[in-house]
């Protein structure tokens, strides 16, 4: 199979942001587990999966409909952020690359990418993972943005939205107006063609869900200066010395809230063997 030759990873990208998740990013909805459990006919038994868990925030939930599960990511403070979520839950930890699958960890009967598949080397992921699921099994990508709520005037709103906008501004004053990306830097967004690369690798799909939200979410200044430094393109380490100064003229930005968004749907996508 041809490689993306274009593709190279770096450790950098998410430096510094496993700390902010916990406080700026929403939570996956519970109804996400229910759609997964009804479309997959999950009955308790099986492995789950989970790559790229970043802190465990998916892993955490999904645990539960399955007999095991493992988290793997590269990032050890992701990992350190995902064993104190998971408390007692018996949720087996790995710092792996997705490149690294599949490292001896036998087979799934769902493996799940959750915003992190755009990350890597994705046709030889494709290929190494499809060799891991059971005959039955199923891929499953998770498409969300947690970080901020549905961006659309809204008067039921009871406070006012963040100002994305201008901190969107605020960000690109400091770091320039090409998105960053740990070394790097992503003129032209993230990757897709996700379709194009399963289908390359041999898997049949995709079958389509919508998980509705639309709940009214409260944030702090805290809650939304953490999604802020959640991201791989406002990653702390991105500003250097000139860090102090960007959180201070951001909370100045911000003022001291509250604020309210209305949270957004999430696309799931699942792929068969």
């Amino acid at each position: 199979m041809d490689r993306d030759r274009d593709w190279e990873w770096d450790p950098t990208l998410f430096a510094g942001t496993a700390a902010h998740y916990s406080v700026g990013r929403m939570a996956y909805p519970p109804a996400l587990a229910d759609a997964l459990r009804d479309a997959l006919s999950l009955d308790g038994t099986g492995r789950l999966l989970d790559v790229g868990c970043g802190p465990g925030s998916l892993t955490l939930l999904l645990a539960p409909l399955y007999a095991a599960a493992v988290g793997v990511d590269p990032d050890p403070d992701m990992l350190v952020e995902a064993r104190r979520a998971a408390g007692s839950l018996p949720v087996q930890w790995r710092r792996l690359r997705a490149e690294e699958l599949p490292a001896d960890l036998g087979r799934f009967r769902t493996v799940v990418f959750a915003q992190s598949f755009h990350w890597m080397d994705q046709p030889l992921v494709a290929e190494r993972v499809r060799a891991m699921l059971d005959a039955d099994g199923a891929w499953v990508h998770v498409s969300a943005t947690t970080h901020r709520g549905v961006g659309i005037d809204d008067a039921t709103l009871p406070h006012p939205q963040p100002p994305w906008e201008h901190i969107d501004q605020l960000v690109q004053d400091y770091l320039g107006p090409v998105r960053r990306a740990g070394r790097g830097s992503l003129p032209h967004g993230t990757r897709g063609g996700e379709d194009d690369v399963m289908r390359a690798a041999g898997y049949r799909g995709p079958q389509r869900l919508v998980v509705p939200r639309g709940e009214v979410l409260e944030r702090t200044t805290d809650d939304v200066v953490a999604a802020v430094l959640s991201l791989s393109s406002s990653a702390a380490h991105l500003f250097a010395d000139r860090f102090d100064d960007f959180v201070h003229d951001l909370r100045l930005l911000l003022g001291a809230g509250p604020f309210s968004e209305r949270a957004r749907d999430v696309a799931v996508a699942i792929w068969r063997p």
